[in-house]
């Protein structure tokens, strides 16, 4: 047993340093980014906010309405072979959607099925090998794997919280790495094992071992503002991935349940009974679930918090005198505080 005394932070223990800016106009701002990736140089070009591959998040509706702004969705992975087959032979081309399984014999028989119908003109370029703990063996043999299998994807892999690990998986042949282990609000991975680490360290460690080596992250959880996306940004992600803040809405899956005349939408981690109820037959015997499920207030169509996330980031990116999202980390200087809002007339 060890300790480790250095502080480690989140997003809610830091503000940003506002700075002189020639900037006139948020509309003055690109958020676009241009990567290329290190095992394959496929150029990206987009607006790099994720929403996450849940199933009431990560829907063929969320797809659609997000490309629209260049933004980006990770599929869930309950999809029928015909369904993704379907819709990726509809995609056009330009838009970034990830095809997401996990690391189970059925999530790869299924991908390889899938990439077999679409043919040798699949328009699935961008792959999320997603797992809960990215520590393991077995999650690296299959990274490899489907690297060595599908060598032109984009091919992204978490998750994971620290440095050496991020480096291993990039090595493995992981374009880019997902960061993030217990933020999510519907996690309950904290509370059932201990296990974490605040989400800005991890996104400033794991964003420094990546791009040493021509790597990326993309920082998964923990976003509960547009100022948090701001902070991941700042502190060196290159995508940044969401669950509760694109969930309840028109492009959501998942009914609209009335209660006292008021709109909810049910909303649970993947990693909850609910969802274990639904895809896995219940809880297995050797293990707990690691998730909740709550009801949110439903929130309309997706635009409004599109547009609200856009305008948020370029307006801090003035606050720096960032003229592009790329050279927001840059100009980012974090200053550790002990509150965050004024809530004298409740939360907002």
């Amino acid at each position: 047993m060890r300790i480790e005394t250095e502080i480690k932070l989140d997003f809610k223990d830091v503000l940003i340093r506002p700075k002189r800016s020639t900037l006139n106009t948020r509309s003055e701002v690109d958020i676009s980014r241009e990567f290329s990736f290190r095992h394959n140089k496929r150029p990206y070009h987009g607006i790099p906010v994720i929403a996450a591959n849940m199933d009431t998040v990560g829907t063929f509706e969320m797809a659609k309405a997000l490309s629209q702004h260049q933004m980006v969705t990770a599929l869930h992975k309950h999809y029928e072979i015909s369904q993704y087959v379907e819709f990726f032979r509809a995609l056009p081309t330009s838009n970034v959607v990830f095809y997401s399984l996990g690391i189970s014999e059925r999530d790869e028989e299924k991908f390889h099925q899938v990439m077999q119908q679409l043919g040798t003109m699949s328009a699935i370029r961008h792959v999320c090998v997603d797992a809960a703990n990215g520590y393991t063996e077995k999650f690296v043999s299959f990274v490899q794997k489907i690297r060595s299998a599908y060598p032109d994807i984009v091919l992204m892999a978490g998750n994971v919280v620290t440095g050496e690990m991020t480096e291993e998986l990039i090595l493995a042949g992981a374009d880019i790495v997902k960061v993030g282990i217990g933020p999510g609000s519907v996690c309950t991975t904290r509370k059932m094992t201990g296990v974490g680490y605040p989400q800005l360290s991890a996104i400033i460690e794991c964003a420094d071992a990546a791009h040493g080596l021509e790597g990326h992250i993309c920082a998964d959880g923990g976003c509960t503002t547009v100022g948090d996306i701001a902070k991941a940004f700042g502190g060196g992600a290159d995508f940044v991935m969401m669950g509760g803040m694109f969930a309840g809405h028109d492009e959501c899956g998942g009914e609209i349940i009335v209660r006292d005349e008021q709109k909810f939408v049910c909303f649970y981690g993947m990693s909850s009974k609910t969802a274990m109820d639904k895809y896995a037959g219940g809880v297995a015997t050797y293990r707990a679930a690691e998730g909740k499920e709550v009801l949110i207030p439903y929130r309309g169509a997706v635009e409004n918090t599109a547009q609200e996330i856009l305008g948020g980031v370029r307006s801090a990116c003035t606050y720096v005198g960032a003229r592009r999202l790329r050279e927001l980390s840059k100009r980012t200087t974090f200053i550790r505080v002990t509150q965050q809002l004024n809530e004298v007339f409740g939360k907002s």
